[in-house]
């Protein structure tokens, strides 16, 4: 049994939960859940010590929920608390493969659109038009979506992220150009160029997001941008590929693409997904306070 959970602290209050999560660990405790405090701050900045002060010894095995962490990071998270006697019920091996598109796009090809990936090591310098061209060319042109390995911008949608055109090299190159200026930093592993799909007809698609633990699904909700919608996502095909994952908390986001047939939008590590307002608490935390801790 898993009877811990580790939360973001507050920034101007580090003895407090972070308030964005404030809700959600207050019902952990009244789960039974013993609260601990991660400070995500001093984790980005690459001070572990500092990050896990708050941290008991011999706390054993831990489910994270709060704010992204990079990759990297979280496998110095999880160093850091091995040396004190705690462990992350997510290894980062699981972590990165259902937190970055390289990791689980093989997976789910058959039910996303395509896409192509190329590493940015540095984001001052986004690749060449002609380095481009080539990345986009297996796409065969028409529309796309620029993104990292994580995230896209889609409040930018005209200017970084949406390409009209995948085969107009100067067009993509702008649009690979200003997505990479304003994530800077905060790009995460590399450019992804995404084909685009139509997913509504009329206005905004709503979105479903589906949490799995251990293979299975235990809610199924709202995106957290559409808390008001009700979607009923067909889960049949994506089942099998959650499982063949083999990670053990996700979520997968599905949308109903214009002809009816749902799709997988985004698959991330459920430890950082937003919980939609709409979506009790409990419907997530019970599972995971009830998971065993295999050994991974």
């Amino acid at each position: 049994m898993t009877s811990a959970l580790l939360y973001p602290s507050d920034p101007l209050t580090p003895r407090r939960v972070d308030r964005h999560f404030g809700a959600e660990a207050a019902e952990a405790r009244e789960l039974g859940a013993g609260i601990i405090l991660l400070d995500h701050d001093a984790l980005l900045r690459g001070d572990t010590a500092e990050a896990i002060r708050r941290v008991p010894a011999g706390a054993g095995p831990l489910w994270y929920r709060g704010w992204m962490i990079p990759a990297g990071r979280y496998a110095d998270l999880a160093a850091a608390l091995a040396g004190r006697g705690a462990a992350l019920a997510v290894p980062p091996g699981r972590y990165r493969r259902a937190h970055e598109l390289p990791g689980w796009y093989p997976v789910f090809e058959p039910v996303t659109p395509a896409s192509v990936w190329t590493p940015l090591p540095d984001p001052a310098r986004p690749p060449a038009p002609a380095d481009l061209a080539a990345l986009a060319a297996p796409l065969g042109g028409g529309p796309g979506v620029v993104k990292d390995y994580v995230k896209s911008r889609k409040s930018d949608w005209d200017t970084a992220c949406f390409v009209p055109d995948l085969a107009d090299s100067a067009g993509l190159h702008r649009i690979v150009a200003r997505f990479t200026e304003l994530q800077g930093d905060d790009l995460a592993g590399g450019i992804v160029l995404r084909a685009y799909e139509t997913f509504s007809t009329a206005g905004r698609a709503a979105e479903a997001r589906v949490w799995w633990l251990d293979g299975a699904p235990i809610a199924v909700g709202p995106h957290p941008d559409t808390p008001e919608e009700h979607p009923e996502p067909d889960l049949a095909a994506v089942g099998p590929l959650v499982a063949a994952l083999d990670c053990r908390f996700v979520t997968t986001d599905l949308a109903r693409r214009a002809d009816g047939a749902w799709r997988v939008v985004e698959v991330g590590d459920g430890q950082v997904s937003d919980r939609p307002a709409t979506l009790e608490p409990a419907r997530l935390l019970a599972p995971l306070l009830r998971a065993g801790h295999p050994a991974r």
